[in-house]
Formats: structure tokens, sequence, C-alpha cells
């Protein structure tokens, strides 16, 4: 095989009560790349389309990652990759995630998978280092393995996937605004007080109890944040508002996605998630703010092979 065609999936991280160790993918909404080996022993960044973003490999998300790998296998091998963004930079959904993860498994694939979907993490987390200053694991975990993913721990890196309860549905508000990744997180304060610790923890608890047990009620009642939200909200137009909305017309649980702007809603059915869209969609429509937004189930793959 010497060229590979993938979607690379957009992904919603903390889900309120994880701050960097929650995310889960998206199933409709994502990049397209196409990555093929070539005989000048160089790596390349060949064409980028959707995004002004550079060519430099030292300077693409998706350039570090792969250099990462490559030089972990210590070969010379060449690859040209082709991005194709249908994410918007700074959404807040994974964009530089998908870059990172969609390179690396692309590049794993042709070389006939040295390394498990779990191993080229840390690869990927390296573009996310790039990104924002950061190497989070909550977007490009559940990028490549597919579903709901919990960072147990960064050191050392272990990942477990948790399960994904059927009927839940993600409808995802992006204002056509660009947070980045950097400025968003300079407004967070590095000491919290132990009662909002203790609140945040018990959610997050409860929230992975509840996947594996199916509770809905128990995963709309633990998507609760004191700690982030009310620091990043204040970049978002009418979070507060949005957040009313969704609560009122039968939401499971509303919060920012990543670093913002987008704003997630978790619902249950496709019904609930059809109105709720139609809701959020009027109200911001009325605001007159130009967005994006999407209803997607959650992806349990991740990464596809087109």
């Amino acid at each position: 095989m010497k060229e590979l065609r993938i979607f690379a999936p957009a992904t919603v991280a903390n889900l309120s009560c994880g701050f960097d160790v929650l995310g889960v993918c998206l199933d409709n909404v994502g990049d397209e790349m196409l990555v093929r080996k070539n005989e000048l022993k160089k790596l390349r960044i060949t064409k980028i389309t959707g995004q002004d973003l550079p060519f430099d490999i030292e300077k693409n998300v998706a350039g570090v990652s792969v250099k990462a790998l490559l030089e972990k296998l210590d070969i010379n091998q060449g690859f040209d990759i082709e991005i194709h963004k249908k994410i918007k930079a700074g959404s807040g959904i994974g964009s530089s995630a998908a870059s990172s993860t969609g390179a690396v498994f692309a590049v794993n694939k042709l070389l006939d998978d040295p390394f498990t979907l779990k191993e080229l993490i840390p690869f990927a987390m390296e573009g996310e280092r790039l990104a924002s200053g950061n190497a989070h694991a909550d977007n490009v975990s559940p990028a490549l393995l597919g579903g709901f993913c919990l960072v147990k721990s960064y050191i050392p890196l272990e990942i477990l996937k948790l399960p994904s309860p059927p009927q839940l549905r993600m409808v995802v508000l992006h204002p056509l605004i660009e947070v980045k990744t950097k400025d968003s997180r300079a407004l967070i304060k590095l000491n919290v007080s132990l009662q909002k610790a203790v609140s945040q923890w018990g959610n997050l608890g409860a929230f992975v109890s509840a996947l594996y047990t199916e509770d809905y009620e128990l995963l709309g009642r633990s998507l609760k944040d004191e700690i982030i939200e009310p620091v990043r909200s204040i970049l978002i137009p009418y979070f507060d508002e949005l957040k009313e909305i969704a609560i009122k017309n039968g939401a499971l649980g509303c919060g920012i996605s990543g670093s913002g702007p987008s704003v997630y809603v978790m619902c249950k059915g496709q019904t609930s998630a059809e109105k709720i869209k139609e809701c959020i969609q009027l109200f911001y429509q009325e605001k007159g703010i130009d967005f994006d937004l999407h209803l997607s189930k959650i992806n349990t793959d991740g990464i596809k092979i087109l």
C-alpha cells in the first residue's frame, strides 16, 4: 500500500466534569487527509485546503506528529501529506487533534502498523503541544480510539476507553469566532478550592459510572463544571442563554467544547437532539450571529479509512 485516504473526526473534550482527561469522538464532522509514500526520503505537506495553515513540517501539527513517529522508528521513509480541513482552527472541536491523529494513523498503516492505536497517542500529543503549548490527550485519544476516553494519568500515560450508550447524541454549536487554545488556557486559575475539587471529581466519577450503567439521568446530573466553565464562558456569545434553552428543551447537559467557543449539548435520542438543534439555531439566527451547527452520533470507531 502506497497511499491512504482517511477521515479524521472532530472531538469534544473536557465534557464539563473532565478537564484535560475526558473526551468523545464525533461521527459526521471531521477532516479528510491523503498520505502517500514518496521516494525522496522527505516528509512534506504538499496540499492544504479549507484553512490557511503552514506547510512547514516544524510548524504544522501533522508534520511534528509524524516526525516524532518516524524518529522513534529511526527510518527515513518519505511521505507526502494532503490535509483537507473541514474543522475550523480554533473552533474547540479538536481541529489540531484531527490533523495530528489522522497523519500518524495513516503513516502507521502505510508502514504496516508498527504501533497500536494507543501507542500512537504520544506522537499525536506532540501536535497538541505545538498547537496549545500543552501536550494534552483528551482530544487525540477519542479521535484514535473512538467513543469516550478517559486519561487516567499522563505520567505514565494511561488511556481508558469507556462505553458509549447508544441513545446519546451530541449537538455542537460553533459561533464563527476563533478562540485560540493558548489564550483560553491563560484564563484558567492554577489553584482551586478543595470544595470545588471534591465536587468536580465526584461528578467525573459519576459520569463514568453512568456510561457503564447507561443511566442517562445520572449522566446529565454529572455534566457540571464549577472550575473552568465560569471563566471561559465569558468568551462565548450568549452562553448562559444557550445553556438555559438546551436544558429547558430536554438536554441532558450543556457545556463548553474544549477551549471554546463551540458549545456542546448532550441529548438522549435523535428526536430530542433535533428539537434542541432547531431551538439553538433559531436563537442564534435571531441574535444575528454566524455559526455552524452539527448533530452527531457517538463515533465508536475513531479514524476511518476512506
